[in-house]
């Protein structure tokens, strides 16, 4: 375990992967975005540093790939898929999905990102980024209008996957219709020319096309935050190739490592099996409404496991998340109308050791339930040592006080 310290000036820098939005974020994604909420929520209420964040949206050019990755038949609204299958525009579709991810996000208590630009919004600073690493030898252009990045002339590619770079594969689904041209097999497109039929397109020196999703956050990620950025949150699925390329475009465009520290989140399964669309075992956060649990209740299951570990949800599991859920906002209302005693300190320093521990939700969670059930400490000591853990958890606990 390593202690995350801001490099500059008393400001944690963090970016985190934001939604792709061609089509509704799924549970698994909403845990990867707790992770950074959880990072931030430490680091402002225990340690009182100011956290600078940036959370981009990616919304070029993913809306013609293929069939829809969690439709009706995974549960999803029926407005999931390509725009084309769907009678609207690629932006209008985005945007539909887009404001469909802050809901999710609002739902769940998870605080919005200073920053959270569309990558729609910054393709001048994709193509100047693109165009500066030519110039390094770090890309090349083809005659089909896209450019690569050469991942041998970066000789650290490979670090944060743990695999050397002969050995490391290309993984975009959106690669092999970048065009001909790739020098080696684990290059990848920071430009992709365009391809017939495509929606979303923009004029570049090597041809008309749209930038690749590691060129979007790379570029975004420098433009709000700058070249040091303290933390980099994101789903462990996102590893590689994703941020393996992340890193050697923004290293490679400024000289030194950007990222001092790759945070990243467990795989989430349901009821055994991985959540993708491709295996059709996708559950939005609107199913639980329909099933009369409240959302913060996937917020607690989430904090009942490592962020780190791979994580098995079940509706059981959900179920018992959302009964004692209710039950610690009935205890914490009761324990309102009792005279104000101070925190338990024990408890309390308990539970900053768990979120300094690596962010070890479930033995924080753990002392609150010993405090629940200890006699021997008065009502209003209890009310205001899980008042004040909520703002660590983000349960809304006192929500039902005064009513």
């Amino acid at each position: 375990m390593e202690a995350i310290e801001p490099r500059r000036g008393g400001l944690l820098r963090m970016y985190s992967c934001g939604p792709t939005v061609c089509r509704y974020a799924h549970i698994g994604s909403l845990r990867s975005c707790l992770l950074a909420d959880l990072i931030r929520r430490n680091a402002e209420h225990r340690h009182r540093v100011t956290v600078l964040t940036c959370q981009g949206i990616a919304d070029v050019g993913h809306l013609t790939d293929g069939p829809a990755a969690n439709g009706p038949a995974a549960n999803g609204p029926a407005a999931n898929g390509p725009a084309a299958a769907e009678g609207k525009t690629a932006p209008g579709l985005a945007t539909i999905h887009e404001d469909a991810f802050r809901a999710d996000c609002s739902a769940l208590n998870l605080r919005p990102a200073e920053y959270s630009p569309r990558a729609s919004d910054q393709i001048g600073l994709m193509i100047d980024m693109i165009a500066r690493l030519i110039e390094a030898g770090h890309a090349y252009p083809t005659s089909g209008g896209s450019v690569y990045f050469d991942a041998r002339s970066f000789p650290g590619y490979g670090e944060l996957s743990g695999g050397p770079v002969g050995d490391l594969r290309p993984g975009h689904r959106s690669d092999s219709q970048a065009g001909g041209g790739r020098r080696f097999h684990a290059d990848w497109a920071l430009w992709q020319g365009a391809a017939e039929g495509r929606e979303l397109t923009w004029p570049a020196p090597w041809g008309s096309g749209r930038p690749g999703w590691d060129t979007e956050c790379t570029a975004l990620s420098l433009h709000c935050l700058g070249d040091v950025i303290d933390v980099h949150a994101g789903g462990i699925d996102l590893r590689f190739p994703h941020h393996e390329n992340e890193r050697a475009q923004s290293n490679s465009v400024t000289g030194h490592e950007v990222v001092r520290h790759w945070v990243h989140a467990g795989r989430l399964l349901f009821d055994g099996r991985t959540m993708a669309g491709a295996t059709r075992n996708v559950v939005l956060l609107p199913r639980l409404a329909g099933r009369g649990l409240d959302p913060l209740a996937l917020r607690l299951a989430f904090l009942e496991h490592r962020y780190r570990s791979q994580m098995d949800l079940t509706w059981a599991a959900l179920d018992a998340a959302d009964r004692a859920l209710r039950r610690w906002r009935e205890l914490v209302a009761d324990w309102a109308n009792s005279p104000s005693k101070p925190m338990c300190a024990q408890v309390t320093g308990q539970i900053a050791a768990a979120f300094d521990d690596d962010l070890d939700t479930p033995a924080a969670l753990a002392a609150l339930r010993a405090l629940e059930h200890d006699q021997q400490i008065p009502p209003g000591s209890k009310f205001e040592t899980f008042a004040y853990t909520d703002q660590l958890l983000g349960l809304d606990l006192a929500r039902d006080v005064g009513r």
